[in-house]
Parts: C-alpha cells; structure tokens; sequence
C-alpha cells in the first residue's frame, strides 16, 4: 500500500524514468514505439516521460528518435572528479595508452563491482561508467587484494564467483591463493579471464596516506603479451604512472 506521502508511487515513477534511461543508452535512436516495446510501458507513459527528460536536457529528440542528451555528462563528471586523485589519473590513463600504444583503463570498486572511470582505447566493453566483476579483471583483482580474508569472503558470498570465460577463475580458493601472490608481488594479471584473445596486468594506485584510490591497468591481445614484455616494459611504466599519482596528489 502507498503510504500517505506518496512514496511507492514516487520509486515506481523513478524506476520508469530509469528504465527508459537505460534502454536509451543501449541503442543509437530509439522511437517511442521502440521505447514501448523495450521497457514494457504503455505509450502515453514513454510520452511523458520523456517529455520531462527532454525538457530537462537529459535526452534529446532528433527526427521523431530519442538520444542521451549532455545533460547527464555534467551529473556523470562530477562522479569521476569528486576525488582530486581520479583527476591525476586521467592524465596517466592516457599517457599509458600513447606510451604503449595499448588500451590503458583507470578502475575503481563500487557496490562490489570494477567501475570504469578513465580509459583511453575503443573497446566498448571499456565505456566510462561499465560495471565489471572485479574478479574477472586484472585491475579488479587488485582492489580485491587490498581487502582482508573476512571481505573477500563477504564479497564472494554476496557476489559470487560468475565465469565470464573458461580461464576465469572461479573456486574461492584459487582466488584466494591468487590474492596472496598479488599482495606479495603487487600486481595482478588477467589471462583471458574476462574476455577470451586480451589479457591485462594492473597495479594498484595509492593515496600519500596509503589509502588505495584504484587500479591502473593496460591490456591487449595474448600473442602481445608475454611474460617479458609484461615484466620488462608494462610493470615498470604502470608501477611509475602510479607513483606520479600518489606524488601529484601531494605535492599538486
């Protein structure tokens, strides 16, 4: 039952909004017929919806089609620079990828999922804002090395251990025993653990009070990326970009 403030009504209009927010993001254009059929909603509800997106500036119509508008950039930008640190390592994300000519990601834990937050590369899998299992990622596996026994195990209970590829790994005590050599070596690698033909090695990025910001990370095609090449050029690019951002972060 509603209660006398009108709330359940105000998170079901709420949920409507994201809905249609959602399926708009997930395509080029969409009519509001499309948009019916999508998100189950009748037609007048599409309408009106939209109308107050459009007026709004959060979605835009061009030739009877329906897009995100620029709107909700201002509101997604504010959530990558709320910590001065995400700013540094924007910076570094892209001086990574021209340095290796390689996809180079800046990664961040929220609600027990990888979040991108700076990318430079095309892969979509990589768009701004993606959420990934962090134990499918080089850079998720970091973060995750950061936690104690008792929140991986929270996090695993919670979550679970899905495979995304054959090489993901899924039993709690390999990835245990995984987190115990990344913790003891300070990085991590991912070996087609989330997408079959890329792997990725990260390392965790650190605020002057030790507190851990994120994970920066590079990855590109298996064939690329062995173990020299890894230890010899990748590492020792990603441990510095790293340390320039925990120094810029003190020093401005």
């Amino acid at each position: 039952m509603p209660g006398e403030d009108g709330t359940n009504a105000g998170v079901s209009t709420t949920r409507k909004t994201f809905a249609i927010l959602e399926a708009l993001k997930a395509e080029e254009g969409v009519t509001i017929t499309e948009l019916t059929r999508q998100t189950d909603l009748s037609k007048s509800t599409v309408y009106r919806h939209l109308t107050t997106l459009t007026e709004m500036g959060y979605v835009v119509e061009r030739d009877g089609a329906y897009y995100i508008g620029f709107g909700l950039l201002e509101i997604s930008e504010q959530a990558r620079t709320r910590k001065r640190g995400y700013t540094a390592a924007k910076r570094k994300v892209f001086e990574l990828g021209q340095e290796t000519d390689e996809r180079a990601v800046f990664i961040v834990e929220e609600e027990g999922d990888a979040v991108y937050v700076h990318r430079y590369g095309s892969l979509s899998d990589t768009m701004i804002g993606k959420r990934r299992p962090l134990h499918s990622l080089a850079s998720g596996k970091v973060i995750l090395a950061e936690w104690d026994d008792e929140d991986v195990a929270a996090f695993i209970e919670e979550h679970g251990l899905e495979e995304i590829t054959e090489h993901t790994v899924t039993d709690p005590e390999a990835l245990s025993d995984e987190l115990d050599r990344i913790r003891d070596d300070g990085y991590a690698v991912n070996e087609q653990e989330h997408m079959d033909g890329l792997c990725g090695v990260a390392v965790p990025v650190y605020t002057p009070a030790d507190e851990l910001l994120g994970s920066l990370g590079v990855f590109g095609p298996t064939s690329r990326f062995k173990d020299e090449y890894i230890h010899d050029d990748l590492l020792n690019r990603l441990r510095d970009k790293a340390g320039e951002i925990r120094v810029t972060l003190a020093y401005g």
